[in-house]
């Protein structure tokens, strides 16, 4: 059994790190370029979302590389998500790839139906050895985290911004390369150490914006152009409102209490504009903005693949936020036919507009 698996951002560091220490093969997907997709483009449903035409594209590259089976994961509620498993399956079968599919379905869906898909995955692994394997990958999973924060936060205030990602990436590297959990946590706090060292600018404000909407785009920097990255190499402090950690703590109840409480603050913010579950990461897009505006940041920018039911919804309840709050929002979709240069361009205009707004509130003081 030769695994692979999509990518999303930074998961494959944790993800390949948990399958190796369960004994599997693992194949992980080239990283994605024009070709992965081009090649989701043209063989999935012109209407489908950009993660699952990404996706296609993952896949293919990576049976191609040697794979013979997919881990992909389940999703519920009115977001697409949880049919990319089938027709993904469908979509590979049609092109005559030889493959097995695996769908790991949310456990608060079937906790039974979980289970049954890890055992076909695993086999009869001990769950010593289970929770072993998860430790390392959850350890390289929330060090890359803390360290993605961290840069978001600390990249506007360095002389040389572009050295601040340089080192970010360059840790990214070695922790993937880690090969225990003791090795893990010195890597990120050397990075941590490297990155707090940098030289920084003096009497420096920066914008602070917050970042919303569809977990795919958002975490991965192909589809968003490398927005967080660009967004601090103009000044700009971003806070990302969702983490791979954090999906991981809402999917599989690890943390549940801290979590439940952190989501029961964001549905509290969202009720006075949307009060019930649209799927996907609708109600948090929503209930994020609030919150943003009621921390004094500067902005928000909203991020969703076309077409994408949940933050269509999302969409259309900001701007009513946007007029109650007084915090300006960007909502940006994003599909195969978006160009780099016209989406950075409505960035830049967009931090222009928050740098004459922080000029007037300045100006008020």
């Amino acid at each position: 059994m030769k695994v692979t698996f999509p990518h999303m951002g930074t998961m494959d560091i944790a993800v390949k790190t948990l399958f190796e220490e369960l004994g599997l093969d693992v194949v992980p997907p080239p990283p994605i370029t024009q070709r992965t997709l081009d090649l989701g483009v043209k063989h999935s449903p012109e209407f489908a979302c950009l993660p699952l035409k990404i996706n296609i594209g993952n896949f293919i590259e990576a049976i191609e590389a040697g794979a013979d089976t997919i881990v992909m994961g389940g999703g519920v509620g009115p977001c697409r998500f949880g049919y990319y498993g089938e027709v993904q399956k469908k979509i590979l079968n049609d092109l005559g790839y030889d493959f097995e599919m695996i769908v790991l379905e949310p456990i608060q869906v079937s906790w039974q139906q979980f289970y049954n898909s890890l055992k076909l995955l695993l086999g009869n692994i001990s769950w010593w050895n289970l929770i072993g394997a998860w430790r390392k990958g959850w350890a390289k999973a929330t060090g890359v985290d803390h360290l993605s924060q961290l840069i978001n936060q600390i990249r506007p205030y360095l002389v040389n911004r572009k050295e601040g990602t340089r080192v970010y990436k360059e840790g990214l590297e070695l922790i993937d390369q880690a090969t225990s959990i003791a090795e893990t946590n010195v890597l990120v706090e050397e990075t941590e150490n490297r990155i707090n060292s940098l030289e920084k600018r003096k009497n420096f404000t920066p914008l602070k914006v917050g970042m919303v909407g569809e977990i795919y785009v958002v975490l991965e920097p192909f589809t968003n152009f490398e927005l967080e990255e660009k967004l601090g190499e103009m000044g700009v402090v971003v806070d990302r409102a969702i983490y791979l950690t954090d999906w991981i703590r809402e999917n599989l109840y690890l943390g549940f209490f801290k979590e439940k409480a952190r989501h029961k603050k964001i549905e509290e913010a969202a009720k006075p504009y949307l009060n019930h579950f649209v799927g996907g990461h609708g109600l948090e897009s929503v209930g994020e903005t609030v919150l943003y505006a009621k921390e004094g940041y500067d902005g928000v920018v909203h991020l969703a693949p076309f077409t994408c039911m949940p933050e269509i919804i999302a969409n259309s309840i900001l701007p009513t936020i946007s007029n109650d709050l007084d915090i300006p929002v960007l909502s940006l979709s994003v599909d195969e036919q978006t160009g780099e240069a016209g989406f950075i361009t409505r960035m830049e205009a967009f931090v222009d507009l928050l740098a004459r707004g922080q000029d007037k509130k300045e100006e008020v003081v």
